[in-house]
């Protein structure tokens, strides 16, 4: 009996890359869900409801002012002494003269408290303000 020897001249010589593109992919959007989460601390707040909301698309540094006045800014719990001076630090760093700085300050908070934030937010060389809402569920105008 005679074996027949042939040539493979149909060797796979690519690399598919269809399936690494595929988890590429999906860690993308893992990372677009997550990122805006890290950005926030863990101070439980509840925001007041507004018909508006804007400017959540852009780059900004967030104030979370809790309901016993717990303080944070972005992801770093502050004290009230030092809010000024990290504030400023922040603000100072290139490309952030023009920055919004979101005030998230949870609803049952005393209206003094966020006065005091947004005084020395504004101290600490804030040009733009903003205060954080829900969107109510009712009608708009």
């Amino acid at each position: 009996m005679r074996r027949r020897i042939t040539a493979s001249s149909d060797l796979i010589t690519k690399v598919n890359v269809t399936p690494i593109i595929d988890v590429a992919l999906v860690l993308v959007i893992i990372l677009l869900v997550t990122a805006p989460l890290l950005s926030v601390a863990d101070v439980p707040v509840d925001l007041p409801q507004a018909q508006t909301r804007e400017a959540e698309d852009e780059r900004n540094i967030s104030i979370t002012l809790g309901t016993h006045g717990e303080l944070a800014v972005d992801d770093t719990r502050v004290g009230t002494e030092s809010l000024t001076e990290l504030l400023r630090s922040r603000l100072d760093k290139e490309g952030n003269n023009d920055v919004l700085v979101v005030v998230r300050a949870d609803s049952g908070a005393p209206y003094a408290a966020v006065r005091d934030v947004l005084e020395k937010a504004r101290a600490a060389g804030a040009q733009r303000l903003a205060i954080a809402t829900r969107q109510k569920a009712g009608d708009r105008p």
